[in-house]
């Protein structure tokens, strides 16, 4: 039963941490908005009907029913039709509607006596700063939680002392995991290596990390090469001729190399060691790149997001597997949050420092996806507000003024963006319940 409960809560978990998120990246919209003089007449996380809410001055908050976003709602988001401009008549097209009623539901927004605080007034540089201030948000939030991972509960990282001793070489072509007559010994197991030793030198140089073993290793195949290990309390020479082996080339992205549509190999010594692991604290000069390494990843995915749907449909409807490293949705996270809490074989400081990086991972998405810029996104307004001050730039040095930029007119793009999430999230959903990323694999 207690699984089950650890599980329930890992999910928990995860729902409490994304309404957090939201809720800050609403916040990081509301405070800037508040600060310039923009009436806010809702922060709410969710959409659809209002489980529970309450008021403070002019702005009422709240929570809905469908947690898979957030919103404000700021008085006068769109410029209002200059006058002499196209009316709606019987013959009106329904985008031409659309538009429109999005002007008249902006106008409504907009208090007697308080047009001054449109937010179609305000200066270029205010309105980003309020569409910013959300994303930003999450960005901020990211850094904390992996500065808590990575400075306060530490990562796991490979030392210099050996955890594995491979009895033989099993060629990569096999499919099995136990030795077999014929197989050639490991050169580790050859030499006298044995788990619990740590690896002080190798040919008379000071060996600081595992980096340094595999390195040494890596460059000495075919090669007689000295090491030094310590065991229970004393030192032991013992020599070691790596085995040249073939390994496929993979670049910076974990990408396999190609050369002519074959996959690129390069010959490297085998000894037949893995290291052992512990955790350690990392400095704060490690948070930064490892946000940004994030950040990256989310960037590529979203890049490549048609072909990773297709990817994710041909799995979910047919007998493929999914990619562990592609998309999912809000129901395919806390799945995964739950098992990393049901592994009661982990420490319980590692699997509350997984659930962490998952969520500064959540965060990071959240920041990244909101940059994209299309409406209702948040970098479609600010694309709206960079073309607009581009337009009256331009206008300003031919001596002209110009008019406002009716981003009203891109509510049919927010219609067909909305549309396109829709189905993404109805696939993902659908794909993270009848064929879900495990961590333990399939």
């Amino acid at each position: 039963m207690e699984p089950v409960l650890l599980y329930v809560l890992g999910v928990l978990v995860v729902v409490i941490g994304l309404a957090v998120s939201i809720g800050l990246h609403e916040l990081g919209h509301l405070w800037p908005a508040k600060a310039f003089g923009v009436r806010v007449g809702q922060w709410m996380i969710g959409f659809g009907p209002t489980l529970f809410s309450f008021r403070r001055g002019e702005t009422e908050y709240g929570v809905k029913a469908i947690p898979l976003g957030g919103y404000i709602s700021m008085s006068g988001m769109f410029p209002p039709l200059k006058p002499g401009g196209e009316s709606r008549d019987a013959s009106t097209g329904f985008l031409d509607t659309l538009v429109q009623d999005a002007r008249d539901t902006s106008a409504d927004t907009i208090h007697e006596g308080e047009e001054h605080r449109a937010f179609w007034r305000l200066a270029t540089w205010k309105r980003i700063v309020i569409m910013l201030g959300g994303p930003f948000m999450n960005l901020v939030l990211a850094t904390v939680l992996y500065a808590l991972v990575l400075c306060g509960f530490g990562i796991a990282v490979p030392s210099t002392t050996v955890a594995t001793v491979s009895e033989c070489v099993i060629a990569a072509t096999e499919e099995r995991s136990e030795c077999a007559a014929g197989d050639p010994e490991a050169p580790g197991a050859a030499a006298g290596m044995l788990p619990g030793d740590t690896i002080v030198r190798i040919d008379g140089q000071p060996v600081e990390g595992w980096e340094d073993v595999q390195a040494a290793i890596r460059d000495r195949a075919g090669t007689p090469t000295a090491f030094e290990v310590e065991r229970d309390g004393g030192t032991l020479a013992l020599e070691v001729t790596p085995l040249a082996t073939e390994r496929y080339v993979f670049d910076d992205r974990g990408q396999q190399v190609e050369s002519g549509g074959e996959p690129v190999t390069e010959t490297i010594g085998f000894v037949g060691v893995g290291p052992q692991y512990v955790i350690e604290q990392q400095p704060a000069s490690a948070v930064l790149p490892a946000v940004g390494d994030n950040v990256v990843r989310v960037g590529e995915l979203i890049l490549n997001l048609p072909q990773r749907l297709i990817d994710v449909a041909e799995a979910a409807f047919g007998p493929g597997e999914r990619d562990p490293n592609g998309p999912m949705s809000v129901v395919g996270v806390g799945r995964m949050a739950g098992e990393i809490a049901a592994l009661d074989q982990v420490p319980i400081l590692e699997r509350i420092s997984a659930t962490v990086q998952l969520l500064a991972s959540l965060n990071v998405a959240l920041f990244v996806f909101n940059l994209i810029p299309l409406m209702p996104l948040d970098g479609g307004h600010v694309l709206g507000a960079v073309v607009d001050a581009i337009r009256r730039g331009w206008a300003r040095l031919r001596g002209k003024v110009a008019e406002p930029l009716d981003t009203a007119k891109w509510v049919p793009v927010t219609l067909v963006v909305t549309g396109v999430l829709g189905i993404m999230s109805v696939l993902l959903i659908y794909a993270d319940i009848v064929k879900p990323v495990s961590l333990f694999g399939g």
